[in-house]
């Protein structure tokens, strides 16, 4: 069984950073895109940023050119550096994994951005 593990998330004043990271373990033969999503109460879950094996990346359109996502396949973890935060970035964080059996989400983590 495959778990995800989110770690880095907390609280900040807008214009600071943060670094989620996002460590796959358990029984992983290959993943295939690694990314991140989030939500807020009451919405949907929404694309932040994603990255394929190969290192090719999308993002959402409320985070380009502040956020820059990239991993370590050696280590199976994925990270998300977030930069010029701003309140609206406040959400649950979600990590996921697409692997040869299906995809795999983290449990979220909290990001609080206070204007």
């Amino acid at each position: 069984q495959v778990q995800l593990v989110e770690s880095g998330g907390g609280l900040v004043q807008a214009g600071g950073s943060l670094r989620l990271s996002c460590a796959a373990s358990g029984s992983i033969f290959s993943i295939g895109i690694m990314g991140w999503n989030r939500q807020v109460p009451g919405k949907q879950r929404d694309l932040v940023a994603a990255i394929t094996s190969g290192g090719t990346t999308i993002y959402g359109d409320s985070v380009k050119g502040r956020f820059t996502i990239s991993r370590d396949s050696a280590k199976n973890t994925v990270y998300l550096q977030m930069n010029s935060l701003k309140p609206e970035d406040t959400a649950v964080y979600y990590c996921n994994a697409v692997l040869d059996s299906g995809t795999v989400w983290g449990q979220g983590i909290q990001v609080t951005v206070s204007s």
